[in-house]
């Protein structure tokens, strides 16, 4: 199957193929032109979760880790994606940005788009993603894109700081359109 794309206003999101999320897992390009300061290390990351996918055959087309790329320039912003497939109607999003394209709104723009599109498929519900309880840039995204704090995930032991929780159902009201930069 062919990887898939999602288009937003400013931004195409390219799921990554194989042979990319390879080439960022081992510090290359994946095959875009970044701008400065990306690729930022979530994405490396998220390929390689993507890659150990594909590998176990948990991995499915449309579930992985993609690349924000800007229509303007063609040049590859940030990451997007999902943490894996649905389960029980449920899929988690993350994405992370180069510094120099933070700001600007391409971050909610791209979640807003990967989220409508994730509802629109007939096994999921729901859309969900964590935060770190101190990263207000990320919870503003989330709310702007129509997500709600529903709660907070336990602090693990010895590990990082609780989690914030959010999310997006399908059957609410379209509440980003009311959220719009």
């Amino acid at each position: 199957m062919l990887p898939v794309t999602v288009q937003a206003d400013r931004l195409a999101l390219h799921e990554l193929t194989r042979a990319s999320a390879a080439e960022l897992q081992d510090g290359g390009d994946g095959g875009w032109e970044w701008a400065p300061g990306g690729p930022h290390e979530g994405s490396r990351f998220a390929a390689g979760k993507m890659l150990a996918g594909m590998e176990t055959g948990r991995h499915r087309d449309g579930w992985g880790a993609y690349v924000m790329v800007r229509t303007e320039d063609d040049r590859a912003i940030g990451g997007i994606g999902f943490h894996g497939p649905p389960e029980d109607g449920r899929v988690e999003i993350g994405y992370d940005l180069a510094e120099s394209a933070r700001g600007q709104g391409y971050a909610t723009e791209s979640v807003r788009a990967l989220t409508a599109w994730a509802l629109a498929q007939p096994d999921v519900e729901t859309v969900y993603a964590t935060t770190d309880e101190d990263n207000t840039a990320s919870q503003r995204v989330l709310e702007r894109a129509g997500f709600r704090r529903i709660g907070d995930t336990p602090r693990p032991i010895g590990g990082r700081e609780a989690q914030h929780l959010f999310e997006r159902n399908r059957f609410e009201p379209n509440r980003f359109e009311q959220n719009r930069d």
